[in-house]
């Protein structure tokens, strides 16, 4: 007798994006920043998304991590639209799915470095003992345990890097958004963040979305999305 199951649906992909427009602006100041893009991102990816200045690249990684919400269209989390949770919930995905690293470091300068980098348990209401305990043992993943009690203001630019690295590690997450991360380094520390970038993917399946002006960054990633004048033009399908 055969198998009269139907097969299993396949899972929904990490992130996708349907047919998003964004706009900025006002009255003849107003700009489209991207045009009907669809995306889709799964599981474990390593992506970059390169394009020119202006081209919409940034726009489309906030839109993405649900930093800023698109004018027409969808984002969808693992099967759920973005615009189906409350303002509470998509703060509570962004802070403990996602991890973020941008070009400007965004360290509070007068707190120490284990106090920044536990901010996201913070604001997820883990207990102070098991932040400290959580913050520690990131810190030393990146074997900078003994800069724990340092302000951040008297770090290097490599080691804020690597601690802005730290914080997005911490919450656990399952993607990281880096959006240039590293433009304000010099090419051996950039490279040092680039490898534990991409060591993260591959110990803990982490995925990561780049956006990146440098093309031996995108070189490395799985898969290139470019985008021109707010829209996809290539690479907006996984090989």
């Amino acid at each position: 007798m055969k198998n009269s199951k139907e097969p299993l649906p396949a899972p929904s992909p990490l992130l996708e994006v349907k047919r998003v427009s964004k706009w900025y602006g006002k009255g003849e100041g107003r700009f489209q920043a991207l045009d009907d893009v669809n995306l889709r991102i799964e599981k474990g990816e390593t992506v970059a998304i390169v394009g020119k200045s202006g081209s919409g690249k940034s726009t489309l990684m906030h839109l993405l991590a649900l930093l800023d919400e698109p004018d027409e269209g969808a984002i969808v989390v693992e099967g759920t639209e973005a615009t189906s949770l409350s303002v509470k919930d998509v703060n509570r995905l962004r802070n403990r799915r996602f991890g973020f690293v941008f070009q400007q470091f965004f360290l509070t300068a007068g707190t120490s470095v284990l106090e920044n980098v536990t901010l996201p348990l913070k604001i997820a209401g883990v207990a102070p003992a098991e932040r400290r305990k959580r913050g520690l043992m990131a810190l030393e993943r990146f074997g900078l345990q003994e800069k724990a009690r340092n302000k951040a203001s008297d770090l290097s630019g490599g080691q804020k890097q690597r601690v802005v690295l730290t914080r997005a590690l911490v919450g656990e997450p399952d993607v990281i958004f880096a959006d240039e991360p590293t433009g304000n380094l010099d090419s051996m520390t950039g490279r040092v963040v680039e490898d534990e970038l991409f060591a993260l993917n591959r110990e803990r399946g982490i995925t990561l979305v780049i956006v990146t002006h440098d093309e031996d960054l995108a070189a490395r990633c799985g898969r290139k999305i470019h985008v021109r004048d707010g829209r996809i033009v290539a690479g907006a399908v996984a090989a």
